[in-house]
């Protein structure tokens, strides 16, 4: 567990035991933050009592893969949302939820895992300490414009990889086991992306409401900053998700191209080579014929396949088939 006290805008006190919290908050201008990484029900239940949170909202911060949402209880709010991160290597999104309970003058962090950088969240409350005057609506904005930031610098990986696959999609080289399993993997990713950006949305959106009374007016700015790049995000996802569709229909439709090409070389050069069958057949006949027996009648034969050839050939250049 770690904890910080903020009272009267000042980074107060630290990793003091939760049973201090409700001492507290208990004396004036004093706000709590908590973080829990992978909690107990014991743990959970020990905050509970502290800050007198709903069994609904408890019973949510144990459950995995809740959907990201923000849940309105009688004194306190619950949030759920997830941070991402795409490995370049093999396009895969992976996420880490984190759930926070919402109070007039708590911040409670639970944590599934260590793969939520908790860490750059407390960078960005201390990079802005004029800020920590406006409480828990400035704890809550720290947190939500570090995973909002990671959402959108994925879609911006994304992007670039996307691009890359476009560079694949027409190389000279045929590459086509390669473009289909790297499609499926960004496509794969963008709807996980999809799943955990589009409900923001609704969560910042709800946030902002003055009846929740969560984010005081001088940080109103900040919250639509977040919001501005949750709308940002999600617009960029949806693009993606449709340039990746144009991509798979393209190169199905490159390869039906280059098929077609194939075809024509090799009835071209199908034609060329009947030209000499069709000679060598009519020359090999067992009757007399011009030049049979003859040594001019093989140079005639020679010539008229020669001949006949290079004028297919000739017409089938001036066409593009060869």
């Amino acid at each position: 567990m770690r904890t910080r006290l903020y009272r009267d805008g000042a980074l107060a006190a630290a990793d003091f035991p939760p049973a201090e919290v409700s001492d507290h908050l208990a004396q004036p201008a004093s706000v709590v933050w908590l973080d829990l990484c992978n909690p107990s029900a014991d743990d959970l239940d020990l905050v509970a009592d502290e800050l007198d949170l709903h069994d609904l909202a408890i019973e949510d911060a144990l459950t995995a893969r809740q959907r990201p949402k923000l849940d309105h209880y009688g004194g306190h709010l619950f949030l759920n949302a997830y941070a991402a991160h795409l490995n370049s290597a093999t396009g895969e999104l992976t996420t880490s939820e984190v759930s926070a309970f919402v109070t007039s003058q708590a911040l409670v962090t639970v944590r599934k895992d260590d793969g939520f950088d908790m860490s750059a969240v407390l960078a960005r409350w201390d990079e802005s300490p004029e800020l920590a005057r406006y409480g828990v609506g400035f704890l809550l904005y720290g947190l939500l414009d570090f995973v909002i930031d990671g959402h959108f610098q994925v879609v911006e990986s994304l992007d670039e990889e996307i691009e890359g696959l476009e560079d694949l999609l027409f190389d000279p080289r045929p590459r086509s086991t390669e473009v289909q399993r790297r499609s499926f993997e960004l496509r794969k990713s963008l709807v996980v992306l999809r799943r955990i950006v589009l409900p923001m949305r609704e969560v910042v959106n709800a946030l902002m409401r003055r009846d929740l009374h969560v984010v005081s007016e001088p940080m109103m700015p900040y919250y639509q900053d977040v919001y501005d790049h949750v709308l940002r995000a999600t617009e960029w996802t949806e693009s993606l998700r449709d340039l990746v569709t144009t991509i798979l229909e393209t190169h199905l439709t490159i390869q039906g191209n280059r098929l077609n090409e194939i075809m024509k070389k090799l009835t071209a050069w199908a034609a060329i080579i009947a030209v000499p069958t069709a000679v060598t057949g009519y020359f090999g006949q067992n009757v007399p014929y011009p030049g049979f027996g003859k040594p001019w009648g093989v140079v005639l034969s020679l010539g008229i396949i020669v001949g006949m050839a290079a004028v297919l050939y000739a017409a089938f250049r001036r066409r593009e088939w060869l």
